[in-house]
């Protein structure tokens, strides 16, 4: 048996144990919160425990993703400092400029024609 079947065998226990817990603790900490903040707040029913691992599966789905986001974000960053590095001090004042008009935070059209 090679190596590397060796080591799956051996962490594939250990990852299958760890999805457990994660469920399990998950689970529990979703119900606590749940029964604790939202019947008191908004009149809700308490719920039970498959049923907090059914909203934390959910929110996983929803906000969560299926995975290897932390990947594309990084991608992501390392793409914008590759292309930040080869753009000319003009063209990245130019950036910023827009950035700020997109984002709200440059000078607004009235503060312009004022000064005008």
């Amino acid at each position: 048996m090679s190596k590397r079947w060796k080591r799956i065998i051996l962490i594939a226990p250990l990852a299958i144990l760890g999805i457990l817990l994660f469920i399990a603790i998950g689970g529990q900490i979703v119900l606590l919160l749940w029964n604790w903040l939202l019947p008191p707040l908004f009149g809700w029913r308490l719920i039970t425990f498959w049923q907090a691992v059914g909203i934390l599966a959910l929110c996983r789905i929803l906000f969560g993703g299926f995975g290897r986001h932390g990947f594309q974000r990084s991608n992501f960053r390392r793409r914008m400092a590759e292309r930040w590095e080869r753009m000319t001090p003009e063209e990245r004042e130019r950036f910023r400029q827009g950035m700020r008009g997109r984002c709200g935070f440059g000078p607004s059209a009235t503060s312009e024609s004022k000064g005008q």
